[in-house]
């Protein structure tokens, strides 16, 4: 049997999976800020004390691992069905996913202030 080191799921079934479960959350994120910014007062404070708040923050880490779970499939799967030499996709993978965990680490500075 064959294993596929750089997929995220342990086959195509589980990647087809948490592509539909990140999207779901994705989309939960989206239409709660749309909603803080439908029915509240748009300020910093306001902004502030919603994401000060720790269902906000761990809400939004959610979103934020869902987001790099999403993408690092999405660009896997367009990596394996267009780029056939190895080393250009290994660099690209790469390179992809060290800016994806810049991101994340960046993400978590800004949510819990570390």
């Amino acid at each position: 049997m064959v294993t596929n080191v750089t997929s995220f799921g342990r086959s195509g079934v589980y990647d087809w999976l948490i592509q539909r479960v990140t999207a779901v959350v994705i989309g939960l994120y989206f239409l709660c800020l749309l909603g803080m910014m439908v029915t509240g007062d748009v300020t910093y404070l306001s902004w502030r004390a919603a994401f000060d708040s720790t269902t906000m923050r761990v809400f939004s880490l959610l979103a934020l691992i869902s987001i790099g779970a999403h993408a690092w499939i999405g660009l896997w799967t367009i990596a394996t069905d267009y780029i056939k030499p190895t080393v250009i996709r290994f660099v690209f993978q790469s390179a992809c996913g060290l800016l994806m965990f810049t991101y994340f680490v960046w993400g978590v500075e800004i949510l819990w202030g570390l």
